[in-house]
C-alpha cells in the first residue's frame, strides 16, 4: 500500500475551510494526546471531544482518564469553545471483539480491531449529532499507526456519509508538544495504552529494565 503524506493532506483541507469553522467531532484517547490536537484543530473548527475508550481498564482508570479530559476543554484556551461528550463505557464489548487476539503486541490484529471499534462509535455519534467532520487524537502517539487510522477513517466517511479529517497528529513536533501541554496544564500521563494486555505487556517492560540495572 503506498504511504500517503497525511499532514500535507491536513494542511489541504485547513486551507480549503476559509475560515468557515465547521463542527468536529474528535475522538479523544486521552487528554495530554488531545492537547496538542485541540491547540492545533480550534483555530479552524468547532470542536466537541468526544471520549468513548471501553478497551480502558479497570473502570477507576478509564474514569479518572474521562475525567481529565473534560478538565483539559474546560482550561485549554481555544478560538471557538470546545465542547465534550462521553460515550458509554462498555468494556465487555471490547473483550469480546478481543478474542483471540489476547496476545497480540501493541500495533497488532488487537489494536486494528481497537482503532475501527472506537472510530466507528465516533463516525455513528458525529452523523446522529449532525457534525460535519469527525477524526481521533490517536495518530499524536508515536505508538500508534497512522496508516491504518486514516485507512479505517476513510471506510467510515463513506459508510456513515461524515467526512473524516485525515491526518497525523505526531508530525511537526504533535507529540513533544503535547508533552509540554501536560506538562503545563498538570495533566496525567498514564504509563500504558489503556487495555489490560497493553497493561501486562507494559508491567512486563519495566521488570525486565529493573533486571538488567
Amino acid at each position: 500500500m503506498q504511504k500517503v503524506n497525511y499532514q500535507k493532506a491536513l494542511d489541504g483541507t485547513l486551507k480549503s475551510l476559509n475560515g468557515s469553522a465547521p463542527r468536529l467531532l474528535l475522538h479523544a484517547c486521552c487528554a495530554p494526546c488531545s492537547s496538542y490536537v485541540l491547540e492545533y484543530l480550534s483555530e479552524y473548527f468547532r470542536i466537541t471531544l468526544f471520549y468513548y475508550n471501553p478497551n480502558i481498564s479497570p473502570e477507576e482508570e478509564y474514569r479518572r482518564r474521562a475525567a481529565e479530559a473534560k478538565r483539559l476543554t474546560a482550561v485549554l484556551p481555544a478560538k471557538y469553545p470546545v465542547g465534550f461528550a462521553e460515550g458509554r463505557y462498555e468494556p465487555e464489548r471490547f473483550f469480546e471483539m478481543a478474542k483471540g487476539h489476547e496476545g497480540d503486541h501493541e500495533r497488532g490484529g488487537r489494536c486494528t480491531l481497537c482503532y475501527r471499534m472506537r472510530l466507528e462509535a465516533a463516525a455513528g455519534y458525529a452523523k446522529e449529532n449532525g457534525f460535519e467532520w469527525f477524526s481521533t487524537t490517536l495518530s499524536v502517539s508515536p505508538y500508534k499507526d497512522a496508516q491504518r487510522l486514516n485507512v479505517i477513517g476513510g471506510e467510515l466517511e463513506k459508510r456513515y456519509g461524515v467526512k473524516y479529517l485525515y491526518s497525523d497528529f505526531k508530525k511537526r513536533n504533535g507529540y513533544l508538544r503535547s508533552i509540554e501541554l501536560s506538562h503545563e496544564y498538570g495533566l496525567y500521563r498514564q504509563n500504558y495504552c489503556g487495555c489490560v494486555f497493553s497493561k501486562k505487556q507494559a508491567e512486563a517492560k519495566a521488570a525486565a529494565r529493573c533486571g538488567k540495572a
